[in-house]
C-alpha cells in the first residue's frame, strides 16, 4: 500500500512548521503600535499653551470719564498766586523792523522816558520826593518828575506803585529794556534794600545829534505794517509762556505797542522803523477754573470732584478794570459761554477699587464712582473671574470721551 508521501515527489513537499516550545514565533506586521510620540507631542503643545495664557494673562479696566457742557455767565474773584482760584500774570514781547527811504535829516536833543513799578518792603510806607533818583544796573540815572508815596508792605508781599521815569540825559544809550534800579539817595541806609523799582517795557524817545527822518505818510505806513506782524509773533511767544496745567481764556490778554526812535539803517539812504509790541494775560490752572466754574452751576450736582476744561474755545473773559496791575492781590472777571467740562480720573484710585474683586463686583465698584461715565473690563484668559489683588498689575487705560 503506497503512502501519501510516495505520491508526492519530495521537491514538492511543504515541511511542517516546528511546534517545538524552542523555536521563536514570528511577529505580526498587522498588530497596531501605540502612539507614544504623538501623545507627547499633543502634551507638549497643550501645556505650552496654558503657559503662554497665563503669562499673558492681564487684567485691563478701560475707563470713559464723564463729561458735560454747562452755559457759564457770571463774575468770580481769583487771588495772585494763592486761594482756591490763583491766577498769574505772563508776558511776551517782541520788536519788528522795516527800512523806509530817509527823507533827509534833523538835529535831535530828547530824553527816553518809560514805567517803573516801585516796591516798597518795610512795614511803613515810603515818601519819594520830586526828581528822586533810579538807577539801573549799568549805572543811568532815571528820575521822577513829581513826589510819590510808595505803600507799606512786606518781603513776602511787597506795597508798591507805578511811576514815569526820565532819562538824565538826551540821548538813546538810554532807550534801555526792562531792568531793575535801586535809589542811590538811599544808599548806606537801612531802606535801600527795602525800596527798589522794575521796568517791564523799554524806555523809549531818547536821541541826540543828526538823526535820520521819513516822511510821515511813509512812517505811518511802515507801522500799521509793522502792527500787524506783531499780533501773530506776540500770540505764538504769550502761548509758549504759559504754564503747564493753566489755560489762557480767549480775552485775559491785552496788547499794547510802542513806537521807538527810527534809526540810520545798514543800507544808506535807508531808516530802520522800530515797533515794540507788548502783550500781557491772566492765565489760571486748569482744575482750580474748571471747580469754580462746577460750583457756580446750579442743578450740576458736582461735589468736588477732580474737574479740567476739556477746552477754552468756548469762553470769554472780561473785565471792567482790565487786566490786574503786576501787584494786584486780586483779580474780578466775568466769564461768559459754554464750558465743556470733563471729570479726571485718578488711575491708582479705581486699581485699588476693584483690585481682588470678581468682574461683577469690580463693575459694581466702578459705578459709585460719579467721575466715571463707563467702564470696561477685560480679564485675560477667558476663564479669569478675579482681578489681581495688586493694584499695581491692574492697566487702567482710559478713554476719550466722545464729544460728539
Amino acid at each position: 500500500m503506497r503512502k501519501l508521501d510516495d505520491i508526492i515527489p519530495p521537491s514538492r513537499r511543504k515541511e511542517p512548521e516546528s511546534l517545538s516550545s524552542n523555536s521563536p514565533s514570528r511577529p505580526s506586521n498587522n498588530l497596531p503600535k501605540f502612539p507614544y510620540k504623538t501623545l507627547a507631542a499633543v502634551a507638549l503643545i497643550i501645556a505650552v499653551s496654558v503657559g503662554v495664557l497665563f503669562y499673558f494673562s492681564s487684567a485691563k479696566v478701560e475707563v470713559t470719564p464723564k463729561t458735560v457742557a454747562v452755559a457759564v455767565q457770571g463774575s468770580f474773584t481769583a487771588n495772585q498766586s494763592t486761594g482756591a482760584l490763583p491766577y498769574e500774570l505772563i508776558t511776551a514781547q517782541k520788536i519788528a523792523s522795516q527800512s523806509v527811504k530817509s527823507s533827509g535829516s534833523k538835529v535831535v536833543n530828547s530824553f527816553a522816558s518809560g514805567t517803573i513799578t516801585v516796591y516798597n518792603t518795610q512795614p511803613k510806607a515810603q515818601r519819594l520826593i520830586e526828581n528822586t533818583r533810579f538807577a539801573t544796573t549799568a549805572g543811568l540815572i532815571f528820575r521822577i518828575r513829581s513826589a510819590i508815596t510808595v505803600p507799606s508792605g512786606s518781603t513776602a508781599k511787597p506795597g508798591s506803585i507805578t511811576a514815569k521815569v526820565y532819562a538824565d540825559k538826551a540821548g538813546d544809550a538810554y532807550n534801555v529794556g526792562p531792568t531793575s534800579f535801586t535809589l542811590p539817595g538811599l544808599a548806606g541806609t537801612p531802606q535801600a534794600s527795602q525800596v527798589y523799582a522794575r521796568s517791564t517795557s523799554a524806555m523809549i524817545g531818547g536821541a541826540s545829534g543828526n538823526v535820520p527822518v521819513v516822511l510821515e505818510a511813509d512812517e505811518a505806513q511802515a507801522r500799521s505794517a509793522l502792527v500787524a506782524a506783531l499780533v501773530p509773533d506776540l500770540s505764538a511767544s504769550l502761548a509758549e509762556k504759559i504754564p503747564a496745567g493753566y489755560v489762557l481764556v480767549p480775552g485775559s490778554a491785552t496788547t499794547s505797542y510802542q513806537a521807538l526812535a527810527p534809526a540810520p539803517s545798514s543800507t544808506t539812504g535807508q531808516v530802520d522803523i522800530k515797533e515794540q509790541g507788548t502783550i500781557t494775560a491772566v492765565v489760571f490752572p486748569n482744575a482750580a477754573l474748571a471747580r469754580a466754574i462746577a460750583l457756580s452751576v446750579n442743578g450740576l450736582g458736582y461735589q468736588g470732584e477732580p474737574i479740567e476744561l476739556s477746552s477754552v474755545d468756548t469762553l470769554v473773559l472780561s473785565s471792567s478794570g482790565g487786566i490786574p496791575e503786576p501787584d494786584a492781590p486780586s483779580f474780578t472777571f466775568t466769564l461768559s459761554g459754554t464750558a465743556p467740562l470733563a471729570y479726571t480720573i485718578d488711575p491708582a484710585r479705581i486699581a485699588a477699587a476693584v483690585s481682588g474683586k470678581t468682574k461683577a463686583e469690580a463693575e459694581v465698584a466702578v459705578s459709585n464712582y460719579p467721575e466715571i461715565k463707563r467702564a470696561f473690563i477685560i480679564l485675560r484668559p477667558l476663564w479669569r473671574r478675579t482681578l489681581p489683588q495688586d493694584p499695581a498689575s491692574i492697566d487702567i487705560v482710559m478713554v476719550e470721551p466722545d464729544t460728539r
